[in-house]
């Protein structure tokens, strides 16, 4: 594989890990938002105390995938800001406003009415940035962003396929959400997450067949890539097959083979969507060659990447392990406090 072609692979990792973490922390803020029925209270303290402690940390894979853009590819990251300006700062808003609100609803005063407005910041923000990130998917899928355009067409984006994307990212991070926390939740709170995931599977599969119908027509690349390719038929088996295995366990209360099963169509998702653009980052005037930095630079980068990963893993394992692991390690011994 040439250093273009990597650093590409690199990017998709990068965007499958923010969808597998990232993704579900803003799925949690549209549980948040939708908390309701007698136990809404310890829905939306089972989204705090789910997302604090690795939140922040979640958001490494998107700061990633914008600096390999911007020093291996500049010429896509120039068109990209132009051209998206508006999602992006729409996603970028709605980043900033959501870890704000949820910081200060951690620390503000405890009365109701303080609360309520920080929680519908931070819910609504959850909405927003999903929404944003599937819209700036789409439109560089679609074909509509022209590059020799220079930002005379701002609001190209907005069109049927861009939205339907935006929507069906909602719902992919809402239903990945909710069975991550069906696992970290017990008893009847359990059984509230359970149907959410099960609810919300069926939104994503109706918004995939609402994406997919659009794209026929507005983004004939990726429909062709995603139906005429050797590999198109394997993809979508594995993840019809990993749907179906997560809505089984689901059924039958296994929430930590649900989780798995979601985790592997999510990723499938998205490796199928940057599967069937390749070789383009920019539908149709940037392919990863044509908006490459020099080789020198590339081969620089594709270094610094791995020297990072060497440090960034092991820091990212310890973290989880901690925070979501069975921690032995932290059982206090009670004879002496």
């Amino acid at each position: 594989m040439s250093p273009p072609d990597l650093l590409g692979a690199a990017i998709l990792a990068a965007l499958v890990l923010y969808a597998l973490l990232g993704g579900a922390d803003f799925g949690g803020g549209v549980w948040d938002l939708l908390a309701s029925g007698p136990r809404r209270a310890e829905q939306r303290a089972l989204v705090e105390r789910a997302l604090g402690p690795i939140w922040e940390a979640n958001h490494v894979w998107l700061v990633l995938v914008v600096v390999v853009l911007f020093t291996g590819f500049p010429a896509a990251f120039a068109a990209i800001s132009i051209e998206l300006f508006v999602p992006l700062v729409l996603l970028l808003v709605g980043i900033v406003l959501r870890g704000a609100a949820f910081t200060f609803r951690t620390y503000d005063r405890p009365d109701d009415r303080v609360q309520a407005r920080w929680g519908l910041v931070f819910s609504a923000s959850s909405v927003l940035a999903p929404l944003a990130l599937g819209v700036v998917v789409g439109a560089l899928a679609s074909g509509r962003l022209r590059v020799a355009a220079g930002g005379a067409e701002p609001f190209a984006w907005l069109a049927p396929f861009p939205l339907s994307v935006g929507l069906f990212a909602a719902a992919l991070f809402a239903y990945l959400a909710a069975t991550y926390l069906a696992v970290e939740a017990e008893g009847a709170l359990r059984d509230d997450f359970r149907r959410r995931a099960a609810g919300a599977g069926l939104a994503v599969f109706g918004c995939a067949l609402l994406a997919g119908a659009l794209s026929w027509r507005e983004a004939p690349a990726v429909f062709a890539g995603l139906t005429a390719r050797g590999w198109s038929l394997p993809l979508h088996l594995g993840t019809g097959a990993a749907a179906v295995a997560a809505f089984a366990a689901l059924f039958r209360g296994r929430v930590r083979a649900a989780r798995a099963a979601a985790a592997i169509q999510v990723a499938l998702i998205v490796l199928g969507w940057g599967a069937s653009q390749h070789p383009y980052l920019v539908v149709p005037d940037l392919t990863l060659e044509a908006a490459s930095a020099p080789r020198v630079t590339q081969v620089a980068l594709l270094w610094a990447l791995a020297g990072g990963g060497v440090l960034l893993f092991p820091a990212l394992y310890a973290l989880f392990r901690v925070f979501k692991g069975e921690r032995p390690f932290a059982v206090v011994d009670r004879r002496r406090s």
